[in-house]
């Protein structure tokens, strides 16, 4: 099977060399067969999300001995992240662990990674060709029969690698996904014995069990799902920090009483961007609301959830109402701050049932409000920042990784994470074509340095 883009002249093909189930390599214990979903993966997307890395050809190991490793580090990954490898259950409310695998596919593509690399700076959509190509048939008719996690790896006529990850958004969260993926590359790189893979915890829904939604929200979600999608990616220099911070710090200019986060900054600055751009798109301003997704492992006062599998993770509603919220960064900044600190006040003491009706009057007040989630005439966009965690360290035994990729291209979003420079702070925006083109002409996007850039 052959997947391509571009022209005649200039085209890009992955082909497809085979695909497998990879399995456990030892059996899931009969009392382990049942893996129960919790409340919180009740309200997930019905999708599949995947990210990608790409790997130079550093020499460190060679190609056959590379997917040898992939291969057998995946199987041993899974007897500890079990249900990774199993399928929902009928009643949709737990996994069949049966061992019944992961999906695995080894591909080629026609090209160098140098140069592919090259193209990435014009267009980081690209990258979406090295999505696990059965990611591409999954959709919420067949998520529940589908593979829960599926693998693709893509090799470079150099030799170079992109390694590609597509986690079931019902089982596993960003959290989940990520630790996965960071934990299989320690487990190839190290070698590491079965009975030292030990990273994930598996009792959220004796915390959080499933419950009947059905009168619980006002409004049924269903994503928005956007057409001519354009991808890019910006590097934020510190310097470029370091000055908004000493000008907004400053109480003459009517500034800041706190040192905003590098995310508080970026979030704020990108936020503010899009409003303006609607604003010129429709001739007035228009109110935005901004979901802001938030790991709430660390935010609770329940140990047992820190490194909890599946989802645990609410998504912050962030509202710009035109007139009330003044255009100065400063008040994006302290919007920001102040209603993410507002939801993580009221979990950080809350017992589970608590938790879950501060998350219910919160999703009715905005994402399953007809006011809000229901309007037409709101702008909606997604921040996801993954900032903090070492994603730019993930080492399959091939190094750090040349480049990230993250999303679906079907919604306007933007994704913030670390580079291999700690100080800079890499961003992966997916907007409408006519929102991309007014982005990158914006003054202060421009203004503040962002240099798009196809390495990390």
């Amino acid at each position: 099977m052959d997947i391509g883009f571009g022209n005649q002249k200039d085209c890009i093909k992955v082909e497809i060399l085979w695909t497998k189930l990879i399995k456990p390599c030892l059996p899931t214990p009969p009392h382990l067969q049942c893996y129960k979903l919790s409340f919180f993966d009740q309200l997930s997307e019905k999708e599949h999300v995947p990210f990608l890395l790409f790997y130079a050809n550093n020499n460190f190991i060679n190609n056959s001995t590379i997917d040898e490793r992939l291969e057998q580090s995946l199987s041993k990954i899974l007897t500890h992240v079990y249900p990774a490898a199993g399928r929902y259950d009928k009643d949709e409310c737990s996994i069949l662990c049966l061992d019944q695998g992961v999906s695995y596919t080894k591909a080629k593509v026609n090209c160098k990674l140098d140069n592919f690399l090259e193209k990435t700076r014009k267009d980081l959509g690209l990258a979406g060709l090295f999505w696990p190509h059965e990611n591409k048939n999954v959709d919420e008719t067949n998520l529940k029969v589908s593979p829960i996690v599926i693998a693709q790896v893509t090799e470079f006529e150099c030799g170079g690698l992109a390694i590609s990850l597509s986690g079931s958004h019902p089982a596993m969260d960003g959290f989940s996904d990520f630790k996965f993926l960071f934990e299989w590359a320690n487990v190839c790189r190290m070698g590491t014995p079965i009975e030292e893979i030990n990273f994930l915890s598996f009792d959220l829904s004796n915390i959080f069990p499933t419950r009947d939604i059905s009168g619980l929200f006002k409004l049924t979600y269903h994503p928005v799902i956007e057409k001519d999608i354009i991808v890019k990616r910006f590097v934020i220099r510190e310097a470029a920090m370091s000055r908004l911070r000493k000008k907004y710090m400053d109480e003459s200019d009517g500034g800041l009483t706190f040192q905003p986060s590098r995310v508080e900054i970026i979030t704020a600055l990108l936020w503010r961007a899009l409003i303006r751009i609607s604003t010129t798109i429709h001739g007035y301003v228009r109110p935005s609301l901004m979901d802001f997704p938030l790991n709430l492992r660390s935010k609770t006062s329940l140990p047992q959830v820190h490194n909890s599998m599946e989802n645990f993770r609410i998504d912050v509603p962030i509202k710009f109402i035109p007139g009330e919220t003044k255009m100065e960064l400063h008040n994006f900044i302290i919007l920001i701050r102040d209603t993410v600190n507002k939801v993580v006040a009221s979990c950080a003491k809350a017992s589970p049932d608590e938790i879950v009706s501060t998350l219910v009057n919160i999703y009715n007040e905005s994402v399953r409000s007809p006011e809000w989630g229901g309007n037409n005439e709101v702008d909606k966009v997604l921040c996801s920042s993954m900032c903090m965690f070492p994603l730019h360290d993930t080492d399959f035994g091939l190094g750090k990784p040349a480049l990230l990729f993250f999303g679906m291209k079907d919604t306007q979003m933007l994704w913030l994470h670390d580079t291999n420079i700690h100080s800079e702070v890499g961003v992966q925006v997916d907007l409408k074509e006519s929102y991309m083109q007014l982005f990158e002409r914006d003054e202060d996007i421009k203004a503040l340095t962002f240099i798009r850039d196809a390495n990390l």
